[in-house]
C-alpha cells in the first residue's frame, strides 16, 4: 500500500477548496504509511490483486445492509476466502454479490438512529473521522452525498476499504489513513462525522475543535461516544482498560458532553438519541472471530464491564459550526 492507493481521494477534490491542502496531505499520508508499517501489507496486496472483477456492478448504498450486484456471475468460491483473509470486519453489515459479510456491529443500527435526525446529505460534502472499513462512507452517499471522504489510520480498515471499492465502480467515497490531528485547518465540509472517536482522544476539546475546524460555517457535527449516566461524578476516567478496551481516557455524562462541545465553540447542540448497547448490535459473528461485547461484561451482572464499571451506553449528539 503507497500512497498511490489513495489517489481516488485527489481526483475527487481536485477541483474542491481542499485541493490547496494536497501537498500537505500526501505528506501527511506519506508519513503515515512510514510511521506505521504492518508485517501483514505483502499478504493484503496479494489479496487485493486476486478479488474477482465484476462488470456492471449495480452497488445498493442506501439498503441497511449494502449491496453489490452484478449480472455477470462472481465466483463466490474464490471471493469469500479472500474477504475472510481480511478479518476482523468490524463495521457493515454488507451483501456482496451473494455472499452475507455478517461484521461484528450493526452498524444499520446506528445509521437508523441518526439518519432522519441530522441535516440532509443530499449534495453535501461530508467527512467521517475513524471510518473504518467505509460503512457510513456507503451510507452517505447513499443519502445523497456528493462526496463521502474518510480518514483512518488502521491499515487493515484502508485494505478493507479498498476491497470494496474494487469491487464495484467508480464512487465519490475515498478515504486517507489519517487522524484528525493531520486534518488542514481547512472550513470545507458541511458535516462531519465523528463516531466512536472521542473517548479515545486524552484531550476531547482539541479534538472537538478540529471537528469545528473542518466543517464551513453552519456545518453540522455528528458526534457518537460512549457516555454514563449523570450522577456525582461528571465523567469516568477508567483505569487501565473500560471493557477492555484501550485507550478510554474519559466517558463524559451527557451534561459534559454538552459542556465540552460548547466549549470548544458549537451551538445547537441537539441530543439524537441514547442507546445502550446490547450484546445483539456488537456481537462475535463468522468475520469477526474475536471477542466481542458479550466478553467485555461482568457475566454475573451484564449491566457493568468486567471491569466493575458501567455497561456501554452511548450517545448521538448533533452540533452547528455559528455562522
Amino acid at each position: 500500500m503507497t500512497l498511490a492507493t489513495f489517489e481516488r481521494f485527489f481526483d475527487l477534490t481536485q477541483h474542491e477548496l481542499l485541493r490547496d491542502d494536497h501537498d500537505f496531505l500526501r505528506a501527511r499520508v506519506q508519513e503515515r504509511l512510514a510511521l506505521r508499517p504492518h508485517g501483514r501489507s505483502d499478504d493484503w496486496d496479494e489479496i487485493l490483486k486476486a478479488l474477482p472483477q465484476a462488470e456492471a456492478v449495480h452497488a445498493e448504498l442506501a439498503r441497511p445492509s449494502v449491496r453489490l450486484s452484478s449480472h455477470n456471475t462472481v465466483d463466490r468460491l474464490l471471493l469469500e476466502p479472500l474477504l475472510q483473509a481480511l478479518k476482523p470486519w468490524r463495521k457493515g453489515p454488507f451483501n456482496l454479490f451473494g455472499l452475507d459479510l455478517d461484521t461484528e456491529w450493526r452498524s444499520d443500527w446506528k445509521w437508523a438512529r441518526l439518519q432522519n435526525k441530522i441535516q440532509p446529505l443530499a449534495g453535501k460534502a461530508v467527512l467521517d473521522i475513524g471510518c473504518g472499513n467505509g460503512y457510513y462512507l456507503y451510507r452517505m452517499l447513499g443519502d445523497g452525498a456528493r462526496l463521502a471522504l474518510g480518514i483512518d489510520p488502521t491499515r487493515l480498515f484502508c485494505y478493507q476499504f479498498q476491497a470494496l471499492q474494487q469491487l464495484q465502480g467508480p464512487n465519490n467515497a475515498a478515504m486517507l489513513p489519517l487522524i484528525d490531528e493531520d486534518l488542514p485547518a481547512n472550513p470545507f465540509f458541511d458535516t462531519v462525522f465523528s463516531m466512536g472517536v472521542l473517548y479515545h482522544r486524552r484531550d476531547p476539546i482539541a479534538h472537538l475543535k478540529r471537528c469545528k475546524q473542518a466543517l464551513a460555517k453552519d456545518g453540522e457535527l455528528v458526534l457518537e461516544t460512549l457516555i454514563i449516566k449523570s450522577g456525582a461524578e461528571p465523567a469516568l476516567k477508567p483505569q487501565p482498560r473500560y471493557a477492555k478496551m484501550r485507550n478510554v481516557w474519559e466517558v463524559p455524562s451527557l451534561n459534559r458532553l454538552v459542556s465540552q462541545l460548547e466549549q470548544a465553540g458549537f451551538d445547537r447542540v441537539n441530543v439524537l438519541d441514547v442507546t445502550q448497547t446490547s450484546v445483539i448490535e456488537q456481537r462475535q459473528t463468522p468475520w469477526m472471530a474475536f471477542q466481542s461485547l458479550a466478553d467485555f461484561l461482568d457475566p454475573s451482572d451484564p449491566s457493568r464491564t468486567i471491569e466493575g464499571y458501567p455497561a456501554p451506553l452511548r450517545a448521538i449528539v448533533s452540533a452547528r459550526r455559528p455562522h
